[in-house]
């Protein structure tokens, strides 16, 4: 294995699942999962193809209730082709003995590459190669190349069968298996041109229509025989020993959601028609992957780097330039499963930073995303009697709430109420990238247009949510939930909520004073059409200075509490859990299983309260506290990291991410194990089974911000880059491109305590660098060292 390549050696059922998720092919548009193409899904394997924002609504009966759910829809499988001897039976590794495996994940390139030797009884092995890809210059092109090759005594005949599969269900994930899953309707089939299949389909009820053609060729002739829902083609090779005979299938899928589409079949025939060879459909391939890794390139030696330029090879797969053509948000769970059912959640506070400074065309999308759907979000805060936008905790086709009512604790087997809607703080996550992808892009624009409007619009939900408290003499929001999913209400009470989470608080509380900021600065016509088209007034804007500077922030025995009360909770056994179950990640299930909930206990999922150190610098929090009433200082801080590090669970691979970040720079020779823990969290399936679900795309994303960001202390404001590293011996080399208000050429190195800040001559445009200590300006071909303190 190389820093270039993820492999694995040798053939293991237990693993497949985690396999087929780390090799997932995909462009952006669309991605395919890694499984092995003669294998059908099963309990070991399971192909699947995603395309991105292909959503669709069904109706399940769970636990005597009528429940409604939205999914990413398993799309017809396009990877079926099967083999098999005249005389014998299908060769699968479950059939067949299994004497040499081998897959290759090529991240340079985009190629998938699987080396298997089948033994075929007596002294005759049948060896198969395959190279795979998802085309990244044509989003809407995959192709497959497979070699055989036969060992052993005399000559044999192959009988070889592909396939476009339209019988898929969504049945990715055992908890889901109650619930409905059978997503396409309408399946037909037909043969276009010799060689050449033909499948299309629809969607039960989001009526997207679905266009397929597979074109196979061989060494022989090719024959068509559709077996419904199944396009179906055969070939008969004739191998001789020792000789290599290939057979090469490419397939195109088009949508009725594409840009400047007519006729997805039609397009799909169109498209696989005038596809080149594999060979050919190679080079354009392989270019455009070599575009994406000068933009996005980060160096980083060792066991981290490797894992890093992985994670960095699944961000680029699920998001890519051709995502910004899209109107798709940011799937938590990538285009690699259907675990959270393909919904966006808050993780693009996680990703979007990194693309900011790398793909701001696609931030930009992802942000378009939210504001097509900041109609649904206002009608939504209307229909709970609030002003402003309310954006729901999970969005999909609409943007309508498509958090599940219930969900299955697996370890009890039952149905719980799900109430991970009231996570309102999901709003403040949509303006902190507002604000975020501005400042890194320099895109007046649409922060004064776009922007503004959905700043306006959240900030308009928190200051309407806030509730006075005379006898505090302080505005309160009551009834949400945090980051932290443990809690979702106070022990025994009737309906769920917390008060005054902190998090929610205080980004609610940013979100009004930089709204305020943005609407102050913005021209005067600009200005003008928001008021007039929001219904602005002064009184608000008087409301909200007032609230961004009164909202409650709870303490309790000198460090900031989680919500209000949580001090007063019951203090967990923690060693007592850990003795007894090791693994207790997913305390929630343990306790609930046991007749008891975590609402009772000072325990966390997940950095709750310490979230706010991850998103704002120690100087920036600090002043958030201030105008809220309250001096943060170090010790406080201290204080209150090392009393939620005592208390959390990590039951989310966020958690450790955060952790890191935040330890690295209050108490650095703890922040290796938790970056090792978000480093590791996919590739190790630390969390027991939910990698071969879909990977965690925040977590990746954010383990390369950890670098971009955390390590260097980055930061975008006020039209300039401010750096204040953190050496992290474990992680004390590194070096990445930036591009940064239109300016291509910038490069940060850090090796041996020395950082360079270089500057390409092309761009012919300077960077003003801000320190701690002092501010200069890089001119176009410079390179300025900086020598660190130990």
């Amino acid at each position: 294995m190389t820093d270039r390549t993820w492999e694995y050696e040798g053939y293991d059922a237990s693993d497949e699942r985690l396999r087929e998720s780390l090799c997932t092919l995909g462009n952006g548009y669309f991605a395919t999962r890694g499984a092995l193409p003669e294998c059908a899904a099963d309990d070991v394997h399971y192909p699947a193809t995603y395309a991105a924002g292909c959503y669709n609504r069904l109706t399940s009966l769970v636990a005597g209730r009528r429940v409604e759910n939205e999914d990413l829809v398993n799309l017809p499988n396009w990877l079926p082709l099967a083999f098999r001897l005249a005389d014998g039976q299908w060769l699968t590794p479950e059939t067949a003995p299994v004497l040499h495996h081998r897959q290759v994940l090529h991240l340079d390139s985009g190629l998938l590459e699987r080396a298997t030797r089948y033994g075929l009884g007596g002294d005759r092995e049948l060896s198969v190669r395959q190279q795979r890809l998802v085309h990244m210059a044509d989003p809407h092109l995959a192709a497959l190349r497979t070699e055989f090759t036969l060992h052993g005594p005399g000559p044999a005949e192959l009988v070889v069968t592909a396939a476009l599969d339209g019988g898929v269900t969504n049945a990715g994930v055992p908890r889901y298996r109650d619930l409905e899953g059978r997503h396409l309707t309408h399946v037909h089939s037909g043969t276009a041109a010799p060689g050449t299949v033909w499948l299309r389909c629809r969607t039960r009820t989001s009526d997207i229509r679905i266009g397929m053609a597979s074109r196979v060729t061989a060494g022989a002739p090719v024959l068509d025989a559709h077996e419904p829902p199944r396009a179906v083609q055969r070939t008969r090779l004739r191998l001789e020993p020792g000789t290599t005979v290939t057979v090469d299938k490419t397939v195109a899928l088009h949508t009725s959601r594409d840009p400047a589409i007519s006729s997805p079949l039609q397009a799909a025939l169109d498209r696989v028609g005038a596809a080149p060879g594999f060979d050919e459909l190679l080079g354009p391939h392989l270019t455009a992957w070599a575009q994406l890794w000068r933009r996005a390139e980060l160096e980083v030696p060792g066991e981290a780097g490797h894992i890093l330029r992985l994670h960095l090879f699944h961000v680029l797969q699920t998001l890519s330039p051709h995502t910004a053509d899209l109107d798709v948000g940011v799937p938590a769970r990538g285009l690699h499963g259907e675990a959270y059912r393909g919904h966006v959640f808050w993780d693009e506070l996680f990703v979007l930073p990194y693309l900011n400074l790398h793909f701001p065309e696609v931030s930009r999308a992802l942000l378009h995303y939210r504001h097509r759907r900041l109609e649904r979000a206002c009608a939504a805060a209307r229909a709970i009697g609030r002003r402003g936008a309310l954006y729901p905790w999970q969005s999909g086709s609409d943007g309508r709430e498509e958090t599940q009512q219930l969900h299955l604790n697996p370890r009890s087997g039952r149905w719980l109420p799900d109430h991970s809607h009231l996570q309102h703080h999901v709003g403040s996550a949509i303006a902190y990238n507002v604000w975020q992808y501005c400042e890194a892009g320099g895109d007046a624009e649409f922060l004064h247009t776009k922007g503004a409007e959905m700043l306006l619009q959240i900030a308009r939900f928190w200051a309407d949510s806030a509730v006075w408290d005379g006898f505090l003499g302080r505005h309160r929001i009551r009834g949400v939930v945090g980051p932290d999913e443990y809690h979702d209400a106070y022990p025994g009470a009737v309906l769920p909520g917390l008060d005054d989470n902190a998090y929610t608080n205080v980004t609610a509380a940013w979100v009004l004073a930089r709204t305020l900021q943005v609407l102050r600065t913005l021209p005067e016509p600009r200005r003008r059409e928001l008021v007039e088209r929001t219904g602005l007034d002064g009184g608000e804007l008087e409301r909200w200075e007032e609230v961004s500077r009164t909202l409650h922030v709870p303490f309790h025995d000198g460090v900031i509490s989680q919500f209000e009360g949580y001090g007063d909770l019951a203090e967990l056994d923690w060693d007592g859990y850990r003795g007894r179950y090791g693994d207790i990640r997913r305390l929630d299930r343990i306790l609930e299983a046991e007749g008891d909930t975590v609402n009772r206990y000072q325990a966390s999922k997940q950095a709750d309260a310490l979230m706010l150190g991850y998103l704002f610098s120690p100087t920036e929090l600090q002043g958030l506290f201030a105008r809220l009433g309250h001096r943060l200082d170090e010790e406080t801080w201290r204080r209150t990291v090392d009393y939620y590090l005592g208390r959390t669970s990590h039951g989310s691979t966020l958690s450790g991410l955060v952790h890191g970040w935040i330890l690295a720079r209050c108490r650095r020779a703890e922040a290796w194990a938790f970056c090792q823990e978000a480093l590791k969290g996919d590739v190790a399936d630390l969390q027991g089974g939910t990698t071969g679900e879909g990977i965690h795309l925040g977590a990746m994303a954010g383990t390369l911000d950890l670098v971009q960001r955390g390590l260097t202390g980055l930061e975008t404001r006020a039209g300039a880059l401010r750096l204040d590293p953190v050496p992290l011996p474990e992680l004390s080399s590194y070096g990445f491109p930036l591009r940064y208000h239109g300016n291509w050429g910038v490069r940060l190195r850090l090796e041996h305590r020395h950082l360079d800040i270089a500057v390409s001559s092309s761009d012919g445009l300077p960077v003003d660098v801000h320190l701690p200590d002092r501010a200069f300006r890089v001119q176009p071909g410079e390179i300025c060292r900086l020598v660190l303190p130990d």
